[in-house]
């Protein structure tokens, strides 16, 4: 710490200048790494913005400002997402806290590690400014957060404050990885120091590595993938590595195996091999759900609520096959939410994350399998939608398979509703998955932080979300971080003037009662009169089009879109679609 370099702000003499507790906390931020703070300005951490700004210069990090806290939180969600790291994320007081919670709800689902600063008024009473910091007080402010946070802490010392941040840090990179929230009193910001503390090098405090498998346990996995002659894998969590990535090939290649990957998570395994079935969700069903039943042995590599998926496929009584369930993710079970799903019931428990457990399979298995042969890479042919009129999410995904054909693009989430097997996959930042705990607003900063994430690692991909049209205006003012931070993104909106997701289930509720169907709209739709998204996006210095209401001007719409995109735009494309949801996938798979 004491070789953190400072910038000197302008006119002002570093050696004598004061040193306060915030400036401690602000280098703590840049040892760490962070080149952003994702915030939305408030006075309980007027100290901390004064020491990013003036003592460290606003560089590593750099302040990003959001119009929303929960802008702040998806940002650095959607960072995560590419980097598989911490972004560090500044929220006002329990007022800010609250605003942010459901994007750290959704941070948490989504198992994506984040820093999340708070600030509260002084806890010594006699110190709190009249009115304003008594409201700006909660006795326990991280209680507000505690059930979908890995761990939280209120330092009560400048130093404990460096101790948290470490300690933090290292708890949300390491896995199963989640959000960490760490409280700062205002009179800890602005306490002055007399002299500066001494700290250990940061290094020391470095993320856990993941743990090897146990040994008895890979010894019966080992034996049971041996003996299997049709064994199926659940591709589930896991990090964006390309080497992870050509492990679990190889893996199934190796076993002569059928895979499948969680429509609701990021890449996992290319859409494109041939012993891929398709992607599914909760619900099993055609070639995934006979392809399971088929199986001699099942691998789990983390997927996402094992003990339910199970169920489905293999009812209580019914014979299954042996089942290896490979996750540590029961590590951060709480009793707050459910997140966690059903509880599973397998053969073989190997409580670790997949990458390591991958690589020793393989190893172990070399010699009881044969070498895989080449594997076939091919997607099928998609059919553009023809003709002219309404258009339906199916013709959407048509037109955007044909239209995105080769370029190298990330898609940061699909509406609810959207064909499976609709988006060719082939690298592990090709589709980043769901908004982790389903809450509407957080799909536009995800988007946002994906982009910035891609830019950080280097890569030239440009950043693509397909969103519905109530999750684009929840979380609009997003879309003016695209244009600060001058990124790439194209938001694509399927704009079906409804929040249809609670239309559909009014119509099953009123088909069950005897009630007439055609009231399901009522209270669900955007309409009289339907907002203008492109304009929202126009107001904002974005470049935008539509709306697009008929099928024959969907391809050059979409082209225009992609071209802009590909020139480092951030672009808007609003297309008016039929309100349904597609119960089928767009092509067959494997």
């Amino acid at each position: 710490m004491a070789d953190v370099e400072t910038a000197p702000p302008p006119g002002h003499n570093q050696k004598d200048r004061p040193l306060y507790g915030s400036d401690l906390v602000a280098e703590a931020l840049r040892e760490q790494g962070f080149p952003y703070i994702c915030l939305n300005p408030g006075a309980s951490f007027r100290g901390l913005h004064d020491s990013i700004v003036n003592h460290l210069g606003n560089e590593k990090p750099e302040m990003i400002v959001c119009m929303h806290e929960e802008h702040a939180v998806g940002i650095a969600q959607g960072y995560a997402k590419v980097t598989d790291r911490a972004l560090a994320v500044a929220v006002h007081s329990n007022v800010g806290l609250m605003h942010a919670t459901m994007g750290i709800f959704n941070a948490w689902c989504d198992r994506a590690p984040m820093l999340v600063i708070g600030a509260t008024g002084p806890v010594d009473a006699a110190r709190r400014r009249p009115w304003i910091e008594w409201i700006h007080t909660t006795n326990d402010q991280g209680g507000l957060v505690r059930g979908y946070t890995k761990w939280d802490d209120q330092p009560g010392s400048p130093e404990a404050a460096v101790e948290a941040i470490r300690r933090g840090v290292f708890l949300a990179n390491t896995r199963p990885s989640g959000p960490v929230y760490v409280n700062l009193d205002v009179s800890v910001q602005e306490a002055e120091l007399a002299e500066r503390p001494r700290f250990d090098d940061v290094s020391l405090t470095a993320a856990a590595e993941d743990p090897e498998p146990p040994a008895a346990a890979l010894d019966r996995a080992v034996e049971i993938l041996k003996a299997a002659r049709k064994p199926f894998v659940f591709c589930g969590r896991s990090t964006r590595s390309e080497a992870a990535w050509n492990d679990r090939v190889k893996l199934v290649e190796m076993l002569g195996a059928r895979a499948t990957a969680h429509m609701k998570l990021p890449a996992a395994f290319p859409t494109t091999h041939e012993a891929f079935v398709g992607e599914t969700g909760w619900r099993l069903k055609g070639a995934v759900l006979k392809a399971i039943r088929e199986a001699d042995a099942i691998v789990m590599l983390d997927w996402l609520d094992a003990g339910n998926t199970l169920k489905l496929a293999f009812p209580a009584g019914q014979p299954r096959p042996p089942v290896i369930h490979v996750s540590n993710d029961f590590h951060i079970h709480r009793g707050w939410n459910m997140d966690y799903g059903g509880l599973p019931h397998v053969d073989v428990n190997i409580p670790t994350t997949p990458e390591p457990t991958v690589r020793r399979l393989i190893e172990r298995l070399a010699e009881a399998r044969p070498e895989p042969k080449p594997s076939r890479l091919s997607f099928p042919h998609v059919d553009a939608p023809a003709g002219s009129g309404e258009i339906g999410l199916m013709d959407l995904a048509r037109a955007f398979a044909i239209a995105s054909e080769g370029r190298k693009l990330t898609i940061t989430g699909r509406p609810l509703g959207w064909p499976t097997n609709a988006n060719r996959i082939e690298h592990p930042h090709d589709f980043l998955g769901h908004t982790g705990g389903g809450g509407l607003g957080a799909g536009t900063s995800i988007a946002v932080g994906a982009a910035l994430g891609l830019r950080e690692i280097g890569s030239e991909r440009k950043t693509v979300a397909i969103l519905g049209d109530g999750d684009y205006t929840m979380g609009v003012t997003a879309l003016w971080n695209a244009v600060t931070l001058n990124l790439p993104v194209l938001f694509l909106v399927a704009n079906n003037h409804s929040y249809y997701n609670d239309e559909n289930h009014q119509k099953h509720v009123a088909e069950k009662r005897g009630r007439p169907v055609e009231n399901a709209p009522i209270g669900q739709r955007m309409e009289s009169p339907a907002p203008d998204l492109s304009a929202f996006a126009r107001a904002q210095g974005l470049e935008a089009s539509g709306p697009v209401t008929d099928l024959a001007d969907l391809p050059a719409a979409l082209e225009t879109a992609l071209e802009r995109l590909e020139a480092g735009a951030a672009y808007v494309l609003d297309v008016h679609v039929r309100p349904e949801y597609v119960g089928e996938a767009m092509v067959e798979l494997g």
